[in-house]
């Protein structure tokens, strides 16, 4: 019967990293995949997290089932960072909030969502972006294709092409945005032109869904939401997911949530019933153990102080070695333009011309990045940094 089963090619980045763990040598650096690293080369511990963690582990409360919508004080956490504290569109009970199985199964659960009311609508997912966008809306059944985002050739933000490719939209259409620190390129909007993304929006009357898996790693949290900002601001309609697994160093809890924005409360109560039975048909209900432990953060003021410091230290770190590898490279390789580095914001760079010499990076110096050109800079340190410069040069040579 199974023999009609065709092969799966796999997930690039995920591939590469099986292929990274089985190299034997002590130099390699992994640039690949989205995690964040401290200085030591680990995947930290956050101090906030670690006393939540003591705290809920004291309550010893055996480990139930959570609602469809997750917990009620985790969601009340997450609307507290994504719409600011005592925002007064979560006061107006116009937010409708549930906790998702992170950032992903939010997006896989509002794309359903959306597929039941909005039947005939297509997506528009940036070029590039992150792999499984398309793969979940398609898999959710909507009709997908790009917008223009990056100029290749000049390795930065290609905004006039996006704002106007968006303008000439169908009313309903899907627009997946990255509100900062854009996957893969880093290159983000500035404020004036998401306001004219916004007008927009409301003028071809639009459907934004926002993915925001970094904010606070951009340029701080509140700068890192001036997307959300600005759509509430213009009482316009939007979902945003939303993950804690990087700015909580929690990337296997799966805490995420995805909020839908209603004109009024009654709206917003529906919307939540229709996540819930997006939810109920899917995974049934969330993981507990990971939303505990950032509810505890998020509701205590001290911890909640701390961790926000923490993060803070994790952007500049990142920036930090943005800095570095763009000295490195100047000093290699003089003759290039590498001022783009400088412009890009989190996690990621992204450089394709440095795709294509993926196998060689790997092969010969052990550097590991994606065939795109994305790299994390967050895999950088004060060890390895120079000799990535180093590694990068040599290949363009």
């Amino acid at each position: 019967m199974f023999s009609k089963l065709s092969p799966y090619g796999g997930d690039p980045i995920l591939s590469l990293q099986l292929a990274y763990r089985e190299d034997a040598r002590a130099d390699k650096i992994n640039l690949s995949i989205g995690l964040y690293y401290d200085e030591d080369g680990h995947i930290p511990q956050l101090q906030s997290v670690q006393k939540a963690r003591e705290l809920v582990n004291q309550l010893h409360e055996p480990c139930v089932y959570l609602p469809m919508s997750g917990n009620p004080a985790y969601c009340k956490g997450a609307q507290s960072v994504v719409f600011g504290v005592d925002s007064d569109i979560v006061r107006s009970g116009r937010v409708a909030t549930i906790q998702t199985l992170g950032g992903s199964g939010a997006l896989k659960v509002g794309a359903d969502v959306l597929k039941k009311f909005f039947p005939e609508s297509t997506a528009r997912i940036s070029d590039p972006t992150w792999d499984n966008h398309r793969a979940i809306f398609e898999g959710a059944g909507f009709p997908v294709e790009t917008y223009p985002y990056f100029n290749r050739e000049t390795q930065r933000l290609d905004f006039a092409a996006m704002a106007a490719y968006l303008d000439g939209l169908p009313e309903e259409t899907i627009i997946v945005l990255h509100p900062c620190c854009h996957n893969p390129t880093g290159a983000d909007l500035n404020t004036e032109q998401w306001d004219e993304v916004v007008n927009i929006v409301s003028r071809r009357r639009l459907l934004p869904f926002l993915d925001m898996a970094y904010q606070g790693l951009g340029e701080g949290f509140e700068s890192d939401a001036y997307l959300v900002r600005a759509l509430v601001k213009a009482e316009l309609p939007f979902l945003v997911a939303n993950s804690f697994s990087k700015i909580f160093s929690l990337y296997g809890e799966r805490c995420g949530s995805l909020s839908m924005v209603c004109a009024n409360a009654d709206e917003a109560a529906r919307a939540v019933g229709q996540m819930q039975q997006a939810v109920r048909r899917n995974y049934s209900s969330p993981a507990a153990y990971g939303a505990r432990l950032v509810e505890t953060v998020l509701l205590d003021s001290t911890l909640r102080s701390l961790w926000e410091s923490e993060v803070g230290d994790m952007r500049q770190r990142i920036e930090s070695m943005r800095t570095r590898l763009y000295r490195g490279l100047v000093q290699e390789l003089p003759e290039f333009d590498w001022d783009f580095l400088l412009a890009q914001r989190g996690m990621f760079s992204y450089a394709p011309v440095l795709g294509q010499h993926m196998l060689r990076l790997r092969d010969e110096f052990g550097v590991y990045i994606i065939e795109s050109g994305r790299i994390c800079v967050a895999g950088l340190n004060a060890s390895n940094v120079d000799r990535a410069a180093r590694a990068f040069a040599a290949v363009l040579k």
